[in-house]
């Protein structure tokens, strides 16, 4: 069983943790049991239980469903399941997320790779693990996690919020992760581009112009009326909300927008590209 290390620094996710923490200790104590005698009785060891007890590790949802039984607590115990999911990922992941649940509007332009929310599980393997230093195993399957998290709030099925991407050319024949997890990028991308509440647009390689050479960044309208931009580049991460560099960001993508594709000539161009992978 694979579990995940959690961030001294997140005060929120530590909160969360010691809570848990403090009522599987006290079930446990309560019926008499080791930390030996409780990890044999739900499958695990005893190793893990005092990683699980110390704050080490965060426990997946069976471990706290085990528990739960073991103890015969009648729920009370899995019910922090949801609590624990919403810490398990990284605080950027999580305030991110956090804000793309707020937005009514999410426009993105991205000039590396494909927007996250549009990625395949492939592909987005494919991403974390082309990092250096590369992340450990449970590293790699806890942002793999976050990053299907985030993609609930796209859906063929929803019509809020609105969504707008552009994509440079240049994300669409990077082979990132190879030719066939390419192909699973570029189809899901047509798929995604049929949305009703998506358009997703192409910035030709072939343009003269591009007032995105700066880097990646998107721009998030609240339900409060206000209007926040985001950059990420390398660790950092970063909320943009002071006025007058969201007006900046805002006019870019504007032009951005402008000097590329339409949504109908961007699948055109995403179906060549396809076609030709």
């Amino acid at each position: 069983m694979s579990e995940w290390n959690t961030d001294p620094e997140d005060e929120e996710a530590g909160g969360v943790m010691r809570a848990v923490i403090r009522q599987l200790k006290l079930w446990r104590e309560s019926v008499g049991l080791t930390q030996a005698e409780f990890g044999a009785a739900i499958g695990y060891g005893e190793e893990l239980v005092s990683s699980v007890e110390r704050g080490r590790r965060i426990p997946r949802p069976e471990y706290l469903d085990r528990a739960d039984e073991a103890l015969s607590a009648g729920g009370r115990i899995a019910a922090m399941k949801r609590d624990v999911a919403e810490v398990r990922y990284p605080k950027k992941v999580r305030d991110l997320k956090k804000l793309e649940a707020e937005a009514v509007e999410l426009g993105a332009y991205n000039n590396s790779v494909v927007h996250g929310l549009l990625q395949t599980m492939e592909y987005a393997q494919a991403v974390f693990s082309a990092r250096r230093p590369p992340f450990t195993a449970d590293e790699l399957e806890q942002r793999l996690s976050a990053r299907v998290a985030r993609q609930e709030i796209i859906s063929d099925t929803t019509a809020r919020p609105l969504f707008s991407f552009v994509q440079c050319e240049s994300t669409l024949r990077r082979p990132i992760g190879g030719r066939m997890v390419m192909r699973g990028q570029l189809e899901r991308l047509l798929e995604v581009a049929k949305f009703p509440n998506v358009d997703l647009q192409v910035l030709p390689l072939s343009h003269e112009e591009n007032s995105g050479l700066a880097g990646s960044f998107r721009l998030l309208r609240l339900k409060d009326g206000t209007t926040v931009g985001h950059v990420e580049v390398q660790h950092i991460s970063r909320v943009i909300a002071d006025p007058k560099e969201v007006q900046l960001l805002d006019m870019r993508y504007g032009t951005i927008r402008a000097q590329a594709l339409s949504p109908r000539e961007s699948m055109a161009l995403i179906e060549t590209v396809l076609g030709e992978t």
